[in-house]
């Protein structure tokens, strides 16, 4: 699974630039001080001191940057030794009442970094209760995820996966929650939460989802908004029964699946459509279930719309099926991390949307279970 990992607490990356830029307050007192002494009084290169703890304030804490203003303050002391008329009071003033500001400015910093730091912690683990990692292997169908999220600096958003082994086979769901904030967070934990339990109590795909229509259709319900009436969510449920040899789907207007069969391509467009969650009451539930085969080797591709949507320089959509039919045979892992490196080169680095995935592959390492009747 690709998400945040771990937090750490590090004020101090341990990169290159970054250590150049925390000595940057240094090397401009050592340039302003040799400039200072080594150019006529009349230019005063003195009088810019005040501008090292300034600038130090944006990066170390309260007691390196007072030591620097101390610093510069005695660098001033010793240069008015050698060059007299330099309005040595007034630039000393000037570099206390600045290192005194950058001081408080640095606590006010840390302290925001202290908050922002545990706040990232709760978002955390908000996000492995929403989408907790997913088993790697159920019976004969391996499983590996994918989430990136649009800002750097998110944790969670309205993209959702899940899977569940059950009496009825592997079942799997990936969906969209329309909107971003808060409350497609909350509609999107609504969904999961419901089909935690559906995928394990009904026999057929048709009544999970109407287990979910019934659980997004409540919370939206009970908060209400000035864009209640667009508020909805796409998703797909997928099933690989005990034994395999074929999977059914469900979409509920969710991007189309792709998948791979004997080294070929297809993308698994429904046979008619199925409502998005939420808008059942206003269209309908024909909810319309294909069966496709899924034999050992195949590979399944499910995805959010974040992935056919992020755009290159010239605003064209990323070409998923294209892409998909030049990479040839490799594991879920491997799919998934080509395909992050993929959007990342064609976006130029820069996300627009949620990005969720999940890749299967059919394998025939393991034994059948017999299936349920329906």
């Amino acid at each position: 699974m690709i998400t945040l990992g771990r937090l750490r607490r590090r004020r101090f990356p341990h990169s290159g630039r970054w250590e150049a830029a925390l000595l940057s307050p240094v090397i401009l007192t050592a340039f302003i001080t040799a400039l200072a002494f080594s150019t006529p009084r009349e230019i005063a290169f003195s009088r810019l001191l005040p501008a090292a703890p300034a600038l130090a304030a944006a990066m170390w804490p309260v007691i390196p940057t007072l030591l620097l203003g101390a610093f510069c303050l005695v660098a001033m002391i010793v240069l008015s030794f050698f060059h007299t008329d330099l309005g040595t009071p007034y630039t000393g003033a000037a570099i206390v009442a600045v290192t005194l500001a950058a001081a408080y400015a640095s606590h006010l910093r840390i302290r925001r970094e202290e908050m922002l730091f545990h706040i990232r912690l709760v978002a955390d683990a908000a996000q492995k209760v929403l989408l907790r990692p997913l088993p790697r292997r159920i019976d004969d169908v391996e499983i590996e995820s994918l989430y990136l999220a649009a800002q750097e600096q998110a944790r969670i958003g309205g993209d959702f996966y899940e899977a569940a082994d059950t009496p009825y086979g592997v079942r799997l769901l990936i969906g969209d929650v329309r909107g971003k904030g808060l409350s497609a967070v909350g509609a999107a934990a609504a969904v999961i939460s419901s089909f935690r339990e559906a995928a394990h109590d009904e026999p057929d795909l048709r009544g999970i989802t109407r287990r979910l229509e019934t659980s997004i259709t409540r919370y939206i319900a009970g908060h209400p908004g000035p864009d209640l009436p667009e508020r909805f969510a796409t998703a797909l449920i997928a099933e690989v029964p005990p034994g395999g040899g074929h999977v059914r789907l469900l979409n509920c207007g969710h991007p189309p699946p792709l998948l791979v069969h004997q080294g070929r391509t297809h993308v698994l467009d429904p046979s008619a459509p199925s409502p998005p969650l939420n808008l059942a009451t206003l269209i309908g539930d024909p909810y319309c279930v294909d069966t496709v085969a899924f034999t050992p080797g195949d590979q399944l591709l499910l995805y959010t719309d974040g992935v056919t949507e992020t755009r290159d320089h010239k605003g064209e959509f990323f070409p998923l099926p294209d892409w998909m039919g030049r990479q040839g045979l490799m594991s879920p892992r491997e799919m998934l991390d080509r395909l992050h490196h993929a959007l990342l080169q064609y976006s130029g680095g820069r996300l627009d949307d949620d990005i969720a995935a999940l890749a299967l592959q059919h394998s025939e390492n393991s034994l059948p279970r017999p299936a349920p009747e329906y």
